[in-house]
């Protein structure tokens, strides 16, 4: 996340781009190890070393502050075109695998989806902020992947997404398995072949 923000936001003195940094990773950090329900602005001020007018000059609130945090989770997604739909849902996938194996995502989802339940305006972020990229890029590759005739033409776009997703975030919040480059190729094999164009004669 740069300084870059609404200028609606913007008041007092130029901004410290460092200091803007140090206050975002305070909250991811503090998010993760005590959820976003009993997030405060004097710890975020404490631990990234500023003080809190400098955390309120930047955000009105703490909804604000929480929402640009997530957004930084989410680098730039470039939509793959290997001339492969496999390869193109692969390297994406990899790129998830990367995100949740092991990195402050992984350690921070499972508070934000739990204070997500209770507050839609959090869900709202989490969908827009955080999860519209990588479904939108999906769900380009598997739109061509279709034309190329490698997925049905019936193709429950929905449900394919769901299910790139799905096996991700169960070992993630739920059953703690690994995620890895296994769970990678399991994925996209099983969307591949569920999701297979019918053959003539009714096969699949």
């Amino acid at each position: 996340m740069t300084n870059d923000s609404p200028a609606t936001r913007t008041i007092g003195r130029p901004r410290d781009a460092r200091a803007g940094r140090a206050i975002l990773t305070a909250t991811l950090q503090l998010m993760a190890e005590r959820g976003v329900r009993d997030l405060r602005m004097d710890d975020v001020a404490d631990r990234a070393g500023v003080g809190k007018a400098t955390i309120y000059r930047r955000y009105r609130s703490k909804d604000e502050l929480v929402s640009d945090a997530i957004a930084t989770l989410v680098s730039e997604i470039t939509i793959p075109d290997t001339g492969s739909t496999r390869a193109d849902l692969r390297a994406l996938m990899t790129q998830a695998i990367e995100l949740y194996s092991g990195s402050l995502a992984a350690r921070l989802m499972p508070a934000v989806l739990e204070e997500a339940r209770r507050r839609p305006e959090l869900a709202s972020t989490v969908r827009d902020q955080f999860l519209a990229g990588r479904r939108a890029a999906l769900s380009a590759v598997l739109k061509r992947g279709v034309r190329r005739g490698d997925l049905h033409q019936g193709l429950d776009l929905e449900l394919a997404l769901d299910v790139l997703a799905g096996a991700i975030f169960y070992r993630l919040l739920v059953t703690g398995g690994p995620i890895d480059d296994r769970l990678a190729e399991g994925i996209v094999e099983l969307v591949l072949r569920g999701f297979a164009p019918v053959r003539q004669g009714g096969g699949a």
